[in-house]
């Protein structure tokens, strides 16, 4: 059986094939989103509800656990866990590897939806997302200023550069950290309440039922329609302050102001926000899953210097944190190393083929290989990553071993005698099982790491598959670009005196060893024994620890 003699014959047919595996590649290549590491992340939702004022054993009891009670059914649950805090609940839902996670967060909200009404009224409804609502932001912008309040600069960040930065692709959310969202703010006083006999519900109330704005139907005549709404007549501080809260049998009036002190102030108090010295306004930029980082982050920095020329000039923004620094100068390491290792290989065969128009042959099967890997990646759902390319980096020896096997095997036919196009029929007719079983040796070694199961599956089943990809599309280059070459390109010539001296002392060398096996076998099992011990004095951790230039504090101060 000889599959090469075909693509030999038909020269054409084979360069369109290797043609679409370089372009499918290419295309690949830049759907492939780029990250540090693969998605190692469970499925996880998590469920946020918001209690302002409510003190967290209330919220622990009225929310937390009448949503833990209803989740606890949903099929595929590994573990829950809750956090209650003062105003805020957080329910994180952890599920199994293989539940699919917007099946699940399906679930989740239809589960979720049948406990609305059991949830406290003043409570905002729970907001389900598929991303930690703790999770960590790729890009952080501050935003100052010398002469406005953390109120205003907050409400110019949420009217004009929230929605601004949301909208560029791959943003999944933009936070704001050590805001200030404007709120009236009523401070009763206990003795003034005693002493008009009004109790804090009834202020309550009476805000409620003030306080509103309601459609009030429409007017309809024969010409014109007009909706009808009644308008709330609250709009500034002294409007409250003048809100009658208790009427007298003498016909006077207990106003919110003789009993309160109201302001204009912020929700919470106790958040604050500071960076170089300073208050200020934190814009955390969270990526979307299956986003690029790069990506994202250069979008987010051409926003960012759109916003800053178009500022006032009482307010600054600059950026004081950027995770794709680091990332992107670690992929350009591993990219160099990958370009440096085909260098390398092609110097090498130049050295022992001493013919560059034959070296061309194998220096252009290992990238058309490498770039048809990203076939695979872009079909199973991968990412370009660090583990990725350094499957491409190992890969490298690996896609070029089977070309040089054709190579060397049409070579020696051609320094016999035979011509290029009949060396390449006889040789790769030859060498054609040895290559398919080398090959399936390979992927069989990284078959099993697909079908683990956990956390470490997850790392390294992209490294698997990128390898698996790799050596698959090699084999089916060196089967057939290479031996089509070989009837072209491929030029003899004769040994040298050094050559064949390297040749004779490699052969002297060989018998020697085989003369004594003995020896052989002692030295192999020194060197196992010794490959165990060091194995287990070597530290063992999951990923190496790494300098980005930063760390974090984190204190707890007492409750």
């Amino acid at each position: 059986m000889n599959l090469s003699s075909f693509f030999i014959k038909k020269p054409v047919f084979c360069f369109v094939l290797i043609s679409f595996l370089i372009i499918i590649g290419v295309i690949s290549l830049n759907k492939i989103p780029l990250r540090q590491f693969p998605d190692i992340e469970r499925s996880e939702i998590t469920i946020d509800t918001l209690y302002p004022g409510a003190a967290s054993n209330i919220v622990e009891t009225k929310i937390t656990e009448i949503i833990e009670g209803q989740i606890s059914g949903i099929d595929g649950i590994e573990s829950i866990s809750s956090v209650s805090r003062d105003g805020r609940s957080k329910v994180s839902i952890e599920f199994i590897t293989d539940k699919d996670i917007n099946e699940a967060a399906n679930d989740v909200r239809d589960s979720v939806s049948r406990i609305l009404e059991n949830l406290p009224k003043d409570s905002d409804p729970p907001e389900i997302s598929k991303i930690d609502s703790d999770g960590n932001a790729i890009m952080w912008l501050n935003l100052t200023s010398d002469d406005i309040t953390q109120l205003e600069l907050t409400d110019y960040a949420e009217r004009y550069l929230v929605d601004r930065l949301s909208v560029i692709p791959g943003v999944a959310k933009v936070r704001i950290s050590g805001g200030k969202k404007k709120s009236l703010r009523v401070w009763l006083d206990p003795s003034r309440l005693s002493k008009y006999k009004i109790s804090v519900t009834e202020i309550e109330r009476k805000i409620n039922e003030e306080n509103i704005e309601v459609p009030a139907g429409r007017l309809e005549s024969k010409f014109r329609d007009f909706t009808v709404k009644l308008d709330s007549n609250y709009k500034s501080v002294n409007d409250f302050k003048n809100l009658v809260i208790k009427r007298g049998n003498n016909f006077s009036n207990v106003k919110l102001g003789d009993v309160a002190k109201i302001e204009i102030g912020p929700e919470e108090t106790r958040q604050l926000f500071r960076g170089n010295g300073e208050e200020m306004i934190g814009l955390g930029i969270l990526k979307q899953t299956e986003a690029n980082l790069i990506k994202v982050t250069n979008g987010v920095k051409n926003e960012f210097f759109k916003i800053k020329n178009e500022l006032p000039k009482n307010i600054n923004i600059y950026q004081s944190y950027d995770t794709s620094l680091f990332v992107s100068e670690a992929l350009k390491e591993v990219i160099f190393t990958l370009c440096f290792a085909i260098i390398l290989v092609t110097i090498i065969i130049l050295l022992f083929l001493r013919s560059i128009t034959t070296t061309i042959i194998p220096f252009l099967t290992v990238p058309i290989s490498i770039l048809s890997t990203f076939i695979f990646l872009n079909f199973f759902g991968y990412t370009l990553n660090l583990i990725t390319l350094l499957a491409l980096v190992l890969c490298t020896g690996l896609v070029i071993d089977d070309s040089i096997v054709m190579l060397e095997n049409i070579h020696k036919k051609v320094e016999s005698g035979m011509s290029n196009l009949k060396a390449a029929l006889e040789g790769s007719k030859e060498v054609f099982f040895a290559i398919i079983s080398t090959s399936v040796v390979l992927i069989s070694i990284f078959i099993p790491i697909v079908f683990l199961e956990g956390d470490t599956a997850k790392l390294f089943k992209e490294l698997a598959i990128t390898i698996i990809g790799a050596i698959f599309f090699s084999t089916v280059v060196s089967l057939t670009l290479t031996p089509m070459l070989c009837s072209f390109l491929l030029k003899v010539k004769k040994q040298n005196i050094s050559q064949k001296k390297i040749e004779n002392l490699y052969i002297n060398f060989l018998v020697f060893v085989l003369e004594r096996k003995i020896i052989l076998t002692v030295l192999i099992l020194v060197v196992i024994f010794c490959t165990i011990f060091v194995f287990k004095k070597i530290p063992k951790e999951l990923s190496p620890r790494e300098d980005r230039g930063a760390f974090f504090m984190i204190l707890e101060s007492p409750e």
